[in-house]
């Protein structure tokens, strides 16, 4: 079991040391937070320990798990590197990407692992079609929020928006070659409203759209690829996968089939798979603890949190 210890107890730091706690990957030691009256009420109303020092609670571990606000993200990572600790690091990885940059040369100075908490990676509606997404060139994402005054600090771009980066950076195997973007800014200091057309060198554009004032939540993301048309709702954990391929000589009376104005016949079939609910948090912690174990490469690595903080902040400069 890996000796874990977590900085920040706020409403993400308490989810992520229950889970470490329940899990039998990790052994939780304990936990610091800056501020003493907070991390006082977590420790005596769940028990965990609390450190009076981020330097303690970093001597006491193999994992630190850094759910700071992004501010502090860069110091509190430098601190367990120089320790020779292993680092999960929620998203966005820091504030700039000067500083992501830094963290993993420091990673890889010191030869231990880092992971970014890009959940929705480990979505099981995302989980159960990603083998299926063979070479997108069109990809509509949607993310809408109800209002909620945290997370108002920065913007929707990088409250919201990064995990659908995130997804597409993951899927898309293409350098990014162009970013157009727009923002509006109606109840906060930064855009709540933004919309982003990502243009890739190899020909595929995503067109994603986030907001932090929506009436309702939606959390959906489209694919389309040769031959195949993907959808997930990351919100409702569902998956459509809906193929095509040539029509057979003398289809049934329920095949769905298409005629082009040349006379290719189609037909369209639905390939849907089984969609297994987990806790999306637990399983990239544990999927952390095994790449520690293994030494290999986590699922959402460092460089990966890096190039979606990257993206972002195109996004961002064009507002």
């Amino acid at each position: 079991m890996i000796k874990a210890g977590v900085l920040g107890a706020g409403h993400l730091g308490k989810i992520h040391l229950r889970l470490l706690q329940q899990s039998d990957k990790y052994e939780l030691v304990g936990f610091y937070d800056a501020d003493e009256a907070n991390a006082k009420k977590v420790a005596e109303e769940f028990g965990y320990t609390y450190f009076n020092s981020i330097d303690a609670l970093i001597a006491a571990v193999d994992m630190v798990d850094i759910v700071t606000p992004t501010l502090s993200h860069y110091e509190c990572a430098k601190k367990a590197i120089a320790q020779g600790k292993h680092i999960f690091i929620e998203k966005p990885i820091t504030n700039t990407v000067a500083e992501a940059e830094e963290i993993r040369a420091l990673l890889a100075k010191h030869n231990i692992r880092g992971q970014v908490g890009h959940v929705e990676r480990f979505n099981p509606a995302f989980t159960a079609v990603k083998n299926k997404i063979e070479n997108p060139m069109f990809i509509e994402a949607h993310r809408l929020a109800e209002f909620n005054p945290r997370g108002t600090d920065v913007p929707v771009v990088l409250d919201l928006m990064i995990h659908d980066i995130d997804i597409v950076l993951s899927v898309v195997k293409s350098k990014v070659k162009s970013v157009s973007a727009s923002g509006v800014s109606v109840i906060s200091d930064t855009p709540d409203i933004a919309n982003a057309r990502i243009e890739f060198e190899n020909g595929c554009v995503a067109n994603l759209t986030a907001s932090r004032i929506s009436l309702k939540n939606m959390r959906k993301t489209r694919f389309f690829q040769r031959d195949a048309y993907i959808s997930v709702d990351f919100l409702e954990k569902k998956c459509e996968v809906v193929k095509m391929k040539d029509a057979p000589e003398n289809p049934g009376d329920f095949d769905m089939v298409l005629q082009n104005a040349e006379g290719v016949k189609k037909q369209i079939y639905f390939d849907n798979p089984e969609v297994t609910n987990n806790n999306a948090i637990l399983d990239e912690l544990e999927t952390f603890a095994h790449a520690i174990n293994t030494n290999t490469t986590p699922v959402v690595s460092l460089h990966d949190g890096t190039e979606a903080l990257r993206v972002a902040n195109m996004i961002i400069n064009q507002f």
